[in-house]
């Protein structure tokens, strides 16, 4: 893993708050003849420990960012730092292995493998971490316990709700003591209820310390948010632009925000 880590070059003018950084990134996708510009150039700075969020109407971009600074894509062009460690540069198995150590992922789908237990979904990473059995054994229960669902540690995903599914989704982010949480959408197919217990760990989350990256049309987490982050078009703009346009759209019968 040292490996891995060390081949990502620090760069030494990152602020000492933070934590992510990215430079003219930009994310170009071929669809048919067409290009399509997810990115067009985007420089940003989130700050260590924040609870930063991300709002942008549908196809703003805002998925992408997330996926790119998270190493699930590769962007066009550009560079991504998470703790002054270069992303961009590192091939699939040394990505692989910074994500592990590194970074936690939430989704709005949840991604829990529907054979497995709940119990099984958390202990799933640590298989590749190289610890035994009974160690991922009692560090999943451990954190299925934090969540609320120790008592739901045997269930499968089939016979959990939504919001408990969530709960076993931060969990298994969590197995291998992330320094960051990207979540994209994390309440988006919640109930409100439910909503609220995940704004309330992921805001936990944050208070004990970690940087959580959050994209969301969920507008209670603005108000919660340490900063945040509005993308249209590929692009950042400012709160009075976006407010603006949402506006107008929301006035044309299309909610974007």
């Amino acid at each position: 893993m040292a490996d891995a880590l060390e081949r990502a070059a620090p760069t030494p003018d990152v602020p000492d708050d933070a934590f992510i950084r990215v430079r003219g990134l930009r994310k170009t996708y071929q669809m048919g003849e067409t290009l399509v510009h997810a990115l067009a150039g985007v420089d940003l700075d989130i700050p260590r420990s924040s609870f930063t969020v991300v709002m942008g109407p549908s196809g703003s971009g805002k998925s992408t960012l997330l996926h790119l600074i998270g190493g699930l894509d590769r962007p066009t062009a550009g560079q991504i730092e998470l703790g002054g460690q270069r992303v961009d540069t590192l091939n699939e198995n040394e990505l692989a292995v910074f994500r592990r150590a590194v970074i936690g992922f939430v989704f709005q789908t949840f991604n829990l493998i529907p054979s497995m237990t709940a119990l099984e979904n958390v202990a799933f990473p640590m298989r590749f971490a190289g610890i035994p059995r009974r160690k991922r054994r009692e560090r999943a229960l451990e954190l299925l316990e934090r969540v609320g669902l120790a008592n739901r540690a045997f269930h499968r995903p089939s016979e959990l709700s939504g919001g408990q599914q969530q709960r076993v989704a931060i969990a298994r982010a969590l197995v291998n003591d992330p320094q960051v949480i990207l979540a994209d959408e994390p309440t988006g197919n919640l109930d409100t209820a439910s909503s609220n217990e995940i704004i309330e760990m992921l805001l936990d989350l944050h208070r004990a310390g970690r940087t959580v990256l959050i994209v969301t049309h969920d507008l209670r987490m603005r108000g919660l948010s340490t900063n945040t982050v509005y993308l249209l078009d590929g692009k950042l703009v400012d709160e009075d632009s976006y407010m603006e346009l949402s506006t107008l759209t929301m006035g044309r019968g299309t909610v974007t925000s």
